[in-house]
């Protein structure tokens, strides 16, 4: 059988590329000037288009289409790849897959999904068994609209009453809506734009809601009483302050909401009695520059997990409720030097915390009574556990996921005192999938300056280390999130044709604690992309691939990191995927009105009042140090009505690659027009863009 032809533009007699026209515009910051050539590509009315993408400027459009359909011209060329990729991955999922039952109350709630539905459907029974009640047909409600997210879904404490909260745009503006379960009928209550976050008030008289302002952010807290118009809702907590917004909660006893006013890195928590209809915030701590602390209610008194005092790992304190201000804060359970507590739940007689050293996660049961504690932990080399907690306090009952690059997902209920664990739910693999073919392999790179950085690798387990195999490497590196080291059934179609998949845990992450982050961060932003490029060259110093032949993928803010590393070492990689990337990201974090940019300068600084962060970020921006030379094969994508990362910025930078770059290596930019940050929606329409991500690579590669 011939080999594949290896990935190439289309003939540009025949299909030339899209050229977007230059239109100069000069932007002027601290005595420096710098020229931006597609300013034009972001719409005036970039907040009308989020909400209604027909508003979008035609001229605009015309250009994205033209990108389209050249970016649909390439795909063209690879024959039926995308769709025998996207079916493979369709017959990794069980087509009527049900997540396990969760106990609340005299109900037991759980949710599957039918037969070539794309959504889910949720039900309840009585606990113990009986016959099932639909709650609600995401998938039937989801065929009226083009793209359909449920980002929302909360059953009111007396079990009568359903709040759920919809984005049909991709936007992430959500309206709320509430359903009578004992009669089936919708309320007249309807709640829009909020950012999908709600907590219900325990009298179940109505609910606590966070609204989004014209710039996108969620700036205040609404009460709403079931049966009021939302016109006179009650304004319960406004945050003035730009670069702050507010979320909502509820600790886990029920007896609390929680509004935190948060921003990268720093917070500050306010309580309300949720059982009182006219309740007011009460505020836990002021807010404190790099201090985050999150709390959860046992009996008189609060645990409260924090950073505070130096404290880089975390620790945890308690306080009164009477009186929970910080310098009331006790240490309960010290800060360690290697060991990050990521979360804590408080249940009626236990505390359990998720804890990561050295990029393993455990988690930690501690029993509140006689203060004796032990760990549930794994022998994999790279593995994910996540604690999900329960949905009741008084249980003694509590729930975990494990599944490592080569074990699918299996769910258990813990008892925290037995110490024994009963599977409720094993991930099935319907194609078909031998645990044995692979191997999993965790190592450190050192990075130039010495530190340590965790690398996982996923590779067949006869393939040789001789650096005949292609690589492909994911990175991120930024807020603070780790990358876990799980099951997917999506990038076995890469290593069933012989890819080793390595995932790069590079500082801007929280994988090998609180300090792993602040070194990835502001004046330290460099080492994320100088981690990337160590890891991808000890890669295929180590044999896993070689120089010039290494495919890297990531998105939003790691698709600054494939700008970045793609400006640095060009020579080092042979294609890049990036999604949704943040590119332009001196313009955007120069521009006050923007959804996220004042809540970004704790992130990446703030180059408004600051010349030396300007002149930092200008520094490594993709979009302004683009210059002539090769770039890699390229594939770009962005979402129309995404608040995260505008359209604009993945656009621009893809017109100024076209106008600069001196190869013909391929360039490829699809933007969705009917979806937003995370792509389309539906279990199945989502992988089609998976495939023809993987699709571009493996024809990169040559490989059929």
């Amino acid at each position: 059988m011939p080999k594949p032809a290896a990935l190439s533009a289309p003939d540009p007699a025949t299909t030339p590329a899209p050229v977007a026209k230059k239109l100069p515009v000069i932007h002027r910051a601290h005595g420096h000037e710098r020229q931006d050539d597609y300013a034009w590509l972001r719409a005036g009315n970039w907040q009308e288009v989020m909400r209604d993408p027909a508003t979008l400027d035609p001229e605009i459009r015309s250009y994205l289409e033209a990108e389209n359909a050249y970016c649909q011209a390439v795909m063209d060329q690879w024959g039926s790849l995308v769709d025998d990729l996207h079916q493979e991955m369709i017959g990794r999922i069980k087509d009527d897959e049900e997540a396990p039952p969760t106990p609340r109350g005299p109900y037991e709630y759980l949710s599957r999904f039918e037969k070539g539905g794309q959504h889910r459907r949720y039900l309840r029974r009585q606990r113990g068994g009986g016959p099932e009640e639909l709650l609600f047909d995401a998938d039937a409600a989801a065929k009226a609209h083009n793209f359909y997210n449920l980002g929302g879904f909360g059953v009111s404490p007396n079990h009568k009453l359903l709040a759920i909260a919809e984005d049909t745009q991709g936007d992430e503006a959500y309206r709320l809506r509430i359903k009578n379960l004992e009669t089936g009928d919708w309320l007249p209550d309807s709640l829009y734009p909020i950012s999908g976050n709600f907590t219900w008030i325990e009298t179940n008289g109505g609910l606590l809601y966070t609204t989004l302002d014209d710039s996108h952010r969620a700036s205040k807290v609404w009460r709403h009483l079931l049966g009021q118009d939302a016109g006179t809702d009650e304004l319960v907590y406004e945050e003035a302050d730009g670069a702050w917004q507010v979320s909502l909660a509820k600790t886990n006893s029920r007896r609390f909401h929680m509004i935190s006013r948060g921003t990268s890195g720093s917070n500050a928590v306010y309580i309300m009695d949720a059982g009182d209809e006219a309740a007011k915030p009460r505020l836990v701590a002021e807010a404190l520059t790099d201090v985050y602390y999150s709390l959860e209610d046992h009996g008189e008194r609060f645990f409260i997990l924090t950073n505070r005092d130096g404290a880089t790992n975390f620790k945890i304190c308690t306080a009164p409720i009477a009186a929970p201000g910080a310098e009331n804060w006790q240490t309960w359970l010290a800060d360690s030097p290697t060991c990050l507590i990521e979360h804590m739940e408080l249940f009626d007689g236990y505390l359990v915390r998720e804890e990561t050293e050295r990029a393993l996660p455990r988690i930690v049961v501690h029993d509140l009574a006689s203060g004796a504690e032990h760990s549930i932990e794994q022998a994999e080399a790279a593995y994910c556990l996540t604690h999900f907690g329960a949905s009741e306090f008084d249980t003694r009952v509590t729930r975990f996921s494990y599944h490592s690059p080569t074990t699918p997902t299996q769910i258990f209920d813990y008892d925290m005192a037995t110490r024994e664990r009963k599977l409720v739910y094993s991930q099935e693999v319907p194609s078909g999938h031998n645990p044995s073919r692979y191997k999993v392999e965790r190592f450190f790179t050192t990075a130039n300056d010495g530190a340590e950085i965790p690398v996982t690798v996923l590779r067949l387990a006869d393939q040789p280390l001789d650096g005949s195999a292609p690589l492909f490497v994911y990175g991120y590196g930024s807020y603070g999130l780790s990358q876990s080291a799980g099951f997917s059934v999506t990038r076995l179609s890469l290593v069933d044709r012989g890819f080793a998949y390595a995932t790069a845990h590079t500082r801007g992450g929280m994988d090998m604690g609180y300090q792993w982050y602040l070194d990835g961060k502001l004046e330290k932003k460099l080492n994320t992309f100088t981690d990337f490029i160590a890891v991808s060259e000890d890669l295929c110093q180590r044999g896993y691939g070689r120089k010039g032949e290494v495919a890297a993928m990531g998105g939003s803010a790691g698709g600054l990191l494939m700008g970045a590393i793609v400006n640095m070492r060009p020579d080092l990689y042979k294609a890049i995927i990036a999604s949704v990337p943040f590119v332009d990201v001196l313009t955007t974090i120069l521009d006050s009105d923007l959804p996220l940019t004042p809540g970004e300068w704790t992130e990446w600084g703030n180059p408004i009042e600051d010349e030396a962060v300007y002149h930092r970020m200008l520094s490594y921006s993709p979009l302004d140090n683009v210059v002539a030379q090769d770039y890699p094969h390229m594939f770009v994508t962005a979402g129309l009505s995404d608040p995260r990362v505008t359209y604009w910025e993945p656009a621009k930078w893809v017109a100024k690659l076209r106008a600069t770059k001196t190869d013909n290596n391929c360039l490829m930019f699809k933007t969705n027009m009917t979806a937003g940050h995370f792509g389309v929606s539906g279990r199945y329409d989502r992988l089609i863009e998976v495939a023809e991500e993987y699709a571009f690579v493996i024809r990169a590669f040559g490989l059929a």
